[in-house]
C-alpha cells in the first residue's frame, strides 16, 4: 500500500497527470479501457475515503500518467546532521503504548502560584482575567473540565439553547499540545522566550483555572506541576474525537471509517465503492411547491418600520485600551511618544492607521486584538504615536 500512495504521490508532485480523458464534473459517464481493467477489489480506499487507483497501462483510473516519473530519484538537498534533528525535533508525544516515555516532555516544574503571576504580566491581556478570553484571542477556561466536557454532546436546537463549549480543559484531548504551545508559540509575539519552568508554571495555572485533577490530587493554588506529574494528565476528552489515530494501525482505521458516509453524518449510495461525480443521491424528500407566486400575507402582519433608537457612542478609554491590549509589546518599543516613531510616520498617517488595523507580517495583530471600530483605532494609534490623548 504504501508503494502505491508513494507512486501516486511521486507522479503528482512533479506534475505529470496530463489528462482526463472522459469522466469529469458533468462529462461523460463513459469508462476508458484501461479503467474497465481495473477490478473493484483493486481498488483501495485513501485516507479520506476517496479510491486510489493502480497505475495500469500507464493510466490511474481515467487519467493519463507519465511513467517515466514513478521511481525517479530526486537527487535536492542533503541528509540533515543529528544536531539539526535534534534541534527541530519539539514536538511533545503525549504517553502512549507508542511514547511510554512521553517524547519530548522535558525535566522542569511550576507552580500555580508563579504561573498566575506569569500570566497576569505576559497572557492576561490577550486571554483575559482567568482565561476568559477577549479581543480576538481564544479563551484558555469556562469553568470546571469534567463538567464542561458533557456539553460537547449539546445541540443548539432553539435560539437560547446552551451549546458545546469547546475549551482546552472540556475539549483537548492531550495536554502535550498545550505544553508544546506554550513554549514554542508564546507570549506573542516574544515566542520561544519561556523557559522550561516558566511553561511547567503556566501549564499548572491553566490546569488550575479548569478545576483539573492530575492522579485523584487536585491542582490547587498551593499545586507544583512537574515532570512526573505531567506525564499523569488525563485529559476530559481524551476519548471523544473519532477516528481514534492512535497506534500502529491508524491508517488503516481512518480509511475504513471515511469509507463509510454514515459513519461522519453522510450518505451516498455505494459507500466508497465506485466514485460518483453526479446525481449520486436519489432523492429522500418530497418538495412542495406553493403555487402561484408563492407566500402572498403574514397573519400578524410584518412590521417594517425602522425606528430602533440611534445607539449612543461612548468615548474610548484610551488608556486602558493600551494598557490592556498594547502594552505587552509596546512598552518595549514604539511606546507612547517614543521618538521611534518618526520612523513610521513619514510614510503618512494614513498608512500607519492602514497597517495597524489590517496587521502586519512583523507580528502586529490587525487592530492589535482590540475590538475597537477603525474611527476608535485611529484615536488609539494617536496616542501611540503622540503620546498625548485627544
Amino acid at each position: 500500500m504504501f508503494k502505491l500512495d508513494r507512486k501516486l504521490l511521486v507522479s503528482a508532485s512533479v506534475a505529470t497527470v496530463v489528462a482526463l480523458v472522459a469522466v469529469g464534473c458533468g462529462g461523460s459517464e463513459e469508462v476508458t479501457p484501461a479503467a474497465k481493467q481495473v477490478k473493484t477489489s483493486s481498488v483501495k480506499l485513501g485516507v479520506d475515503g476517496g479510491s486510489l487507483y493502480p497505475v495500469t497501462n500507464g493510466m490511474t483510473g481515467p487519467y493519463y500518467v507519465n511513467t517515466k516519473s514513478i521511481g525517479m530519484k530526486l537527487n535536492n538537498g542533503r541528509v540533515p546532521t543529528k544536531a539539526e534533528v535534534t534541534h527541530w525535533d519539539t514536538d511533545l508525544q503525549p504517553v502512549t503504548a507508542l511514547s511510554p516515555d512521553g517524547h519530548g516532555i522535558p525535566d522542569g516544574s511550576g507552580s500555580v502560584e508563579d504561573g498566575e503571576e506569569i500570566y497576569e504580566a505576559q497572557c492576561v491581556m490577550c486571554h483575559g482575567d482567568f482565561g476568559s478570553g477577549g479581543g480576538g484571542y481564544p479563551a484558555l477556561s469556562k469553568g470546571n473540565a469534567e463538567e464542561l466536557q458533557q456539553t460537547l454532546k449539546n445541540q443548539r436546537n432553539h435560539p437560547d439553547a446552551d451549546g458545546p463549549v469547546r475549551e482546552f480543559g472540556s475539549y483537548w484531548p492531550q495536554a502535550t499540545t498545550l505544553w508544546w504551545y506554550i513554549r514554542d508559540g508564546m507570549p506573542h509575539p516574544k515566542s520561544d522566550t519561556l523557559s522550561a519552568d516558566d511553561t511547567y508554571a503556566l501549564v499548572a495555572y491553566i490546569l488550575n483555572i479548569n478545576e483539573m485533577s492530575i492522579d485523584g490530587v487536585e491542582v490547587d493554588d498551593e499545586y507544583v506541576l512537574d515532570r512526573a506529574k505531567f506525564m499523569k494528565i488525563q485529559m476530559p476528552n481524551k476519548e471523544g474525537f473519532e477516528p481514534d489515530i492512535r497506534g500502529a494501525n491508524a491508517l488503516p482505521v481512518v480509511r475504513a471509517y471515511y469509507g463509510k458516509a454514515s459513519n461522519f453524518g453522510g450518505q451516498n449510495l455505494n459507500q466508497g465503492d465506485e466514485r460518483c461525480m453526479h446525481d449520486c443521491q436519489k432523492a429522500t424528500v418530497k418538495v412542495a411547491y406553493i403555487q402561484n407566486g408563492g407566500i402572498s400575507s403574514f397573519i400578524p402582519s410584518m412590521d417594517t418600520a425602522r425606528n430602533l433608537p440611534a445607539k449612543k457612542a461612548e468615548a474610548i478609554d484610551v488608556k486602558k485600551v493600551y494598557t490592556n491590549s498594547c502594552a505587552m509589546c509596546h512598552d518595549s518599543y514604539l511606546a507612547p511618544g517614543a521618538p521611534e516613531w518618526a520612523g513610521y510616520t513619514s510614510e503618512g498617517m494614513k498608512m500607519v492607521y492602514t497597517k495597524g488595523i489590517e496587521g502586519t507580517e512583523g507580528g502586529m495583530p490587525a487592530k492589535g486584538g482590540a475590538d475597537l471600530s477603525d474611527k476608535d483605532f485611529k484615536i488609539l494609534v494617536d496616542y501611540l504615536v503622540t503620546g498625548k490623548v485627544k
